[in-house]
This record gives structure tokens, sequence and C-alpha cells, in this order.
């Protein structure tokens, strides 16, 4: 009679490519892949990057009234999203906008998005942070966490009765995980053994809850056993890890029609998002870092100075490396992605509001007469009080 005791010392390791300074640990496992792509990669994450400050600031200006940044977190988006095809499917959370720019999303249509103008392909109807895109496969973000679990287990299902020959890649964070419909995403994924890759990003903290308060037991990747699913837990800031382990849940997916999870270990090194409640600087000291990789049964993450930049140190070291990149090139670029984001502010920030009519559309096919008389009781009084609302910053 043996009870399974979660204190025995089995956890599940965490995979690597690269080292610190970039070196490839094992041969066999880099990806080889081409000078372009590595350079794509590297040179979109500082894209990324600097629109991220850029949009920060912005916030901080009161031009957008909403931002959360991906600081410390941008080896998941690129390193996955490099690993699937255009035709696989996306349901993300609110800190996986780097994946949509990997799939082609530009800088406009980010900076309409925040600035709710017409050119927002929302309408200007979601707060900042809330993308999405139907020709790109990314299904808009909602706030509510893990609402996108069981619905991207669904769209695998029906992916799989439709023989498509693709897969969903859902994204959450480990706090995510604590919810009811993590289990049921979970459960129906493995039971209807739909083709669905769960990525689990592993940032240390739940807002202000760290992971030693949020679980025990072997991190999320070792809730894997339970529901029946494969499992890998990654080293989140190594970019060709990511994308090692992505490419292969993806091909167990699709060829063996069920879930995977992968839980990537990394460290949010900005704050939750803009709100003042949510400043890193409330519940963590300023000089925690994260060297990346788990310590002890319940997969505490290891913190020390310095290493909070990690994915682009290392991945520009790689290239640095084989002589792809080098100091002068980066602050090209730099400057670059400085000039790309700013000029899109400005024409995101200068462009009309969506018409007001905009609030009123799209929910029915014929809009019902209910909502024709709502719309002309708003008019009616927007007309009434002119003075009271600037209809010259919206759209006819």
């Amino acid at each position: 009679m043996d009870f399974v005791n979660p204190d025995d010392g089995q956890i599940i390791p965490v995979y690597r490519v690269m080292d610190l300074d970039g070196n490839v640990l094992n041969e066999s496992h880099d990806p080889k892949l081409k000078k372009e792509t590595v350079q794509d990669m590297y040179k979109k994450m500082i894209l990324f990057n600097t629109m991220e400050r850029i949009l920060y600031e912005a916030q901080r200006q009161g031009r957008i009234s909403f931002y959360m940044t991906n600081y410390g977190e941008e080896g998941t988006h690129f390193g996955s999203a490099a690993a699937l095809l255009p035709e696989d499917v996306i349901f993300a959370r609110y800190r996986e906008a780097g994946v949509l720019m990997s799939r082609g999303s530009t800088i406009d249509e980010y900076m309409s998005q925040c600035f709710s103008n017409r050119n927002d392909n929302r309408k200007g109807r979601q707060m900042p942070v809330h993308f999405g895109s139907k020709d790109l496969n990314f299904v808009t973000i909602s706030s509510p966490l893990a609402t996108q679990m069981p619905q991207a287990t669904g769209y695998a299902y029906a992916m799989k009765r439709a023989g498509t020959g693709n897969c969903v890649i859902c994204y959450f964070g480990e706090g995510t995980a604590s919810e009811g419909d993590a289990h049921a995403a979970f459960n129906f994924a493995a039971t209807l053994e739909a083709p669905v890759v769960f990525c689990c990003r592993n940032n240390g903290y739940a807002i202000s809850t760290p992971t030693d308060e949020q679980y025990r037991g072997d991190g999320i990747a070792g809730r894997s056993r339970g529901y029946g699913m494969m499992a890998i837990r990654v080293d989140g800031n190594d970019v060709f890890a990511v994308y090692n382990v992505t490419k292969a849940a993806r091909d167990i997916a699709v060829n063996q029609q069920r879930p995977v999870l992968i839980e990537a270990m990394t460290y949010r090194t900005g704050d939750h998002s803009t709100m003042a409640s949510d400043d890193k600087a409330m519940h963590r000291s300023s000089k925690e870092g994260f060297l990346g990789h788990n310590k002890g049964q319940n997969c505490t993450l290891t913190r020390q100075n310095s290493n909070v930049t990690r994915f682009s140190f290392t991945t520009r070291r790689y290239m640095e490396n084989k002589n792809w990149w080098n100091s002068e090139v980066e602050e090209e670029w730099k400057q670059d992605s400085l000039h790309q984001v700013t000029q899109a502010l400005s024409r995101a920030d200068k462009a009309l509001k969506p018409p007001v009519k905009d609030m009123f559309t799209d929910v029915y096919d014929k809009l019902p007469s209910r909502l024709k008389k709502q719309h002309q009781e708003c008019m009616n009084h927007v007309a009434k009080y002119p003075h009271e609302y600037t209809t010259e910053l919206y759209e006819n």
C-alpha cells in the first residue's frame, strides 16, 4: 500500500538549447534556422519592445487608456510562432502580442487598436491590448481569465472533425491555470483527443501572487499526467528551445490527434499592467531578476540580477557568433524601429474615431427596430447638446 508522495523529488526538467552566452549546448538540438529567419525574429523583437515602450509612455501621458507590456516573455512569442503554420489558429491572452507581430501584424494595426480609431478592425469597441485578426487566424483577446481555453479545445475538436490537418495553440499564464475553465479545457481536450497545444507562460506571478503561493506540486506541466496529456517544460527565454518544443508539440497534436501541454519558464519583468494597483514595486524587490530554471518540487523560479533580457541577449550572441549581426546593425535597426513606431503613433493619434453608429451594428444581420430607435435617440441627444461631445473627432 504505497501512497504517491508529491515530495519525492521527481520533477520535470527544463529543456534548453542555448546557454547564457548564446552557445548551443548540444549541436543536434540546434534547429538550424536560416540566417534570415533568425534575423527577422530578432529584429521584430526589437521593434516590438520599442513599440511597447512607446505605448506604455503614451498611456502615462493620457493618450491611451490602458496598456500591458510583455517585457521578459518575448522568447515564448517569437519562438512558438515560428514553429506554427499560418493556418494554425491562435487563442491568446493579453501578453502574447508578439505572436501576432510574428504573423505579420503591422505597427499601424497595433496603434489603431490601442487608440480605438477608425482603422481599428474591432471598430474601437475593445479596450487596448485586446488584439485580434481574422486574416492571421488570431482570435480576438478577451479580458476574463481562461475563457479562451475551452474555446480553443472546442475549435481544435472542430478542426479534427473537419480533417484540416492543422492545430490550435492556446496561450495562458500559470495564474490562469487556477481557473475552473482551465480544468474543463484540459479534460475535454484529453477525452476528445483534440489537436490543441496548451502553452503556459509561467512568468512567476499571477498579478501580485508569486508561484509559491499559487499552487503546490510540480508546476503546471506536472498536472498533465492527471489529465492524460503529454507535457514538457522549457526555458521560455531560450527562443530555439521554445521553437523546438512547439514544433514537436504541433507534430504530436496533428499526427497523433491529442493535446500537448508546454510550460515555458519565463519572467515578467514589467508591471502587470498600467493600473496603479498593478505596479510591480508593490509586490517584489526592484533587484529581482530571473536566471531561468526551476528549483524544488513546486517549480519555484530562481531569481538573480542581470538576466531580465536574456532572450534578446542570447539570440544576439548566437547571431554574433555566426557573424550574422554586429553593434552597428543593432544601432541602425533600433533607430529605424523608433522611427517606425513614433510615426505610426502619430498617425493613430490623429486619425478620427469610428462613427457612433458602429456601437449598434454587427450583432444582428439586420438591425432590429429597437436598435434603430436607440441609434436615432443617441444622435438626437448629441445634436441637442453638441458642446458636451467632441463630435469633430468622430467619423460621420
